[in-house]
């Protein structure tokens, strides 16, 4: 009897979020968000790999600049990261030569509440706010560590 008191609505909604693919509610968000240079839609029908681009955020050196990303999600979604590569070469610190990023909320800081959006949004602050502590690209810190120390030598 206690399961005729369940509310239908809250069940399917925990349904959804247990381990599925990321799901058409998070298409939408993403879509209706508004947020400038962010998007990412399934590459097919196959809602497990998605697509993604980042302009890069103004004010930085990658402003003009357009990234294309994948997304991959694990059929742990999303209780587990999904795996993001930049697909367009993108030379920065925390991404290496094949695409990987060094990005905490990808890895041991990912919490089951965070969506495409939230990663992209992310990935493109990183973009602007280099992590220098963690690089990927250790010849990416050696070339700023130059700049940095030529522009404060006199």
């Amino acid at each position: 009897m206690a399961s005729q008191n369940r509310d239908p609505a809250a069940t399917s909604v925990t349904a959804a979020r247990k381990g599925a693919e990321p799901s058409g509610q998070e298409l939408m968000t993403l879509m209706m968000s508004g947020d400038k240079g962010i998007s990412a839609f399934p590459e097919s029908d196959n809602l497990f790999k998605w697509v993604g681009t980042i302009h890069g955020a103004a004010g930085t050196v990658y402003e003009d600049l357009r990234y294309k990303l994948s997304l991959e999600f694990p059929s742990g979604y999303p209780y587990n990261a999904p795996t993001v590569k930049f697909l367009t070469p993108c030379y920065h610190p925390n991404v290496d030569t094949q695409g990987n990023i060094c990005l905490d909320i990808l890895k041991d800081k990912w919490s089951a509440l965070y969506d495409v959006r939230t990663i992209l949004l992310s990935i493109q602050s990183l973009l602007g706010e280099p992590n220098i502590d963690s690089p990927l690209n250790t010849a990416m810190i050696h070339t700023l560590n130059l700049v940095s120390w030529t522009v404060t030598e006199p």
